[in-house]
């Protein structure tokens, strides 16, 4: 594995370890599922972001679990993307979606045919 996809691995699941978490102790994130509609849908998103950051990251050990972790964040961050886009979200506030949607994508396929 190349260095600089160390890095990116580790960006993404620390990210992703951020983000989860941040659901449990920030009443920003709790108001953001609830603009998007999906506030029944908060808890499992936190969940999976955590579960895909660990994932990441033990994956680095065991190849099978980064890839269910990095494609599934992938799948997670296209369907962020999708409600984005759905509820009308400037560019700004949708290219984080997309951008981890890229990243980790290329970490999936990057793995993949090697």
């Amino acid at each position: 594995m190349r260095v600089i996809d160390l890095y990116l691995i580790w960006f993404s699941a620390l990210s992703f370890l951020f983000y989860g978490f941040s659901y449990y102790f920030s009443s920003g994130m709790k108001n953001e599922f609830k603009r998007y509609g999906l506030e029944k849908f908060a808890f499992m998103t936190s969940t999976l972001q955590i579960l895909g950051g660990l994932g990441l990251i033990v994956g680095l050990k065991f190849y099978p679990i980064f890839m269910f972790s990095s494609g599934g964040l992938a799948l997670l961050m296209l369907f962020g993307f999708l409600v984005r886009l759905k509820i009308r979200d400037g560019f700004w506030r949708s290219l984080p979606a997309f951008l981890y949607l890229v990243l980790n994508s290329y970490l999936f396929i990057s793995n993949y045919i090697r």
